[in-house]
């Protein structure tokens, strides 16, 4: 292509005005931009992750920083990712549920990737250049969670309810968890604004600060709002779970439980049952008898819309009402059928709770 002549006697005017000359960009290239180290960019990192990242990575990424810290972000290779993918699986915690290292060396590529994803995002570094996204990932194996029987899930509340320094609380837990299916970090979520005594609802914030309303028993949300009165809930945004000395829980509780209930249930400690357990549990009756679209409404899974037939499955709040009332046997303000305590009363797996 013929450059226009005018465009460069326009260029030389402005070189001429700032003083440059075309020999002086020549023996003068811009300089290149410095890349960071793996250690400088961390904090760029964790400033800009969720909290649910940094609680998953957070570990990793530091790790990351105390095997490359002086490496500059372009220089840190494939092979460097496996090596430390292999050392984190070497060096992983043996416990009941691991799977020798598997999930550690899987969490390492994982928080790798993301680190670089960001670096990308910075314009730091190409997509192309990531050495994380060149190291294949462990693949997941199937879980060893399942649900419960009646008489597992009976057991379990029943210890609940004769141990512990706080029986009123670990049954609502539990009772709170079987009706809802939700995670454990709804729960712990929950205020006294999100708690609707009128329709037997609480509003649940989980994973990616999905919100959703979540039919419970009036039964149940009775005791719930007489709980949070009386430990001291009284502001709309007050925490709604609380120990006995009116304070919040915290995740530390249910480690707490469930370590009492493995020293005194064994099968509990040697399966590594958990909050977990439940969600299963819950999720695998509602999908045996209502289906895979009431079920997947039930646990919030709004967030991976799998295949396109998911479209014409979806259900609503009195779907999950219906088949709430017929798992516990108690009718329901939003349910749309009456007779489940007649059809369903055998599979109540509901806990009644002692009033504080």
């Amino acid at each position: 292509m013929t450059a226009d002549p005018a465009a460069i006697a326009a260029a030389h005017q402005v070189l001429a005005h700032l003083g440059v000359t075309v020999t002086d960009l020549q023996s003068h290239p811009a300089t290149p931009s410095v890349v960071p180290t793996v250690a400088e960019y961390l904090p760029h990192v964790v400033a800009a992750a969720g909290p649910g990242a940094r609680r998953t990575y957070g570990t990793y990424w530091e790790r990351m920083a105390a095997a490359w810290p002086d490496r500059p972000l372009d220089s840190v290779t494939a092979s460097d990712v496996e090596a430390l993918k292999q050392a984190m699986i070497a060096s992983a915690v043996s416990r009941r549920n691991s799977r020798n290292g598997r999930h550690a060396g899987e969490h390492v590529i994982a928080a790798a990737r993301a680190f670089y994803r960001r670096a990308i995002a910075d314009g730091l570094i190409d997509a192309a250049a990531s050495p994380a996204h060149r190291v294949a990932k462990p693949r997941r194996l199937p879980g060893t969670r399942r649900a419960l029987t009646a008489h597992e899930l009976e057991e379990i509340n029943a210890m609940a309810r004769t141990s512990g320094n706080d029986v009123i609380l670990d049954a609502l837990l539990l009772r709170l968890h079987t009706e809802t299916a939700c995670r454990r970090g709804g729960a712990l979520a929950l205020r006294l604004i999100d708690l609707d005594t009128t329709n037997g609802l609480v509003r649940l914030t989980e994973k990616e600060s999905t919100i959703r309303w979540q039919p419970i028993t009036l039964d149940l949300a009775g005791h719930l709002r007489e709980h949070a009165d009386a430990r001291g809930a009284v502001l709309p945004t007050d925490p709604l779970l609380r120990a006995r000395n009116g304070q919040p829980i915290t995740s530390r509780r249910y480690d707490h439980m469930w370590q009492r209930l493995g020293e005194r249930l064994p099968w509990v400690a040697v399966h590594g049952i958990s909050t977990h357990w439940l969600r299963h549990t819950t999720l695998t009756w509602v999908e045996r008898h209502f289906g895979y679209g009431i079920a997947r409404a039930y646990a919030g899974h709004t967030d991976s819309p799998g295949s396109s037939t998911t479209t014409y499955i979806k259900a609503d709040l009195h779907d999950v009402a219906n088949a709430l009332s017929a798992m516990t046997g108690q009718p329901h303000p939003l349910a749309r059928l009456t007779d489940h305590a007649e059809r369903w009363s055998q599979t109540n797996c509901a806990v009644s709770p002692t009033t504080e």
